[in-house]
C-alpha cells in the first residue's frame, strides 16, 4: 500500500534500481529517472527522450536526462542527431 507521496510500491516496469529504494521514493523521484534506468513509461510525458537518429557512444540513461539543445550541440561522429528535425 502507498502513502500519499506513492511511496510503499514501485512505479517500474524494469528497473536497475534496487527493490527496496524503489518502495521508498516518491512516485514523482521514480517518474523523473531515465526509463533506460527504472522504467515507468513516462519517458514521453516528460521529455527524457534520445534525439539521437543514428549510432551514439553516449550512454542511453544520458541521451535521456540531456535536453534536446545539447544532445544537437554535440558531434554526429558521437551522438548521431543528423536526422532529426
Amino acid at each position: 500500500m502507498s502513502n500519499q507521496q506513492g511511496q510503499g510500491v514501485s512505479h517500474a516496469k524494469d528497473s536497475q534500481v534496487p527493490q527496496s529504494v524503489q518502495e521508498a521514493a516518491p512516485s514523482k523521484l521514480e517518474h523523473e529517472l531515465p526509463d533506460s534506468v527504472h522504467d515507468t513509461g513516462s519517458n514521453k510525458e516528460t521529455g527524457k527522450v534520445s534525439h539521437a537518429t543514428g549510432d551514439s557512444k553516449v550512454p542511453q540513461a544520458v541521451q535521456e536526462a540531456l535536453p534536446e539543445s545539447v544532445e544537437k550541440a554535440v558531434p554526429d561522429a558521437i551522438h548521431d542527431t543528423s536526422g532529426s528535425k
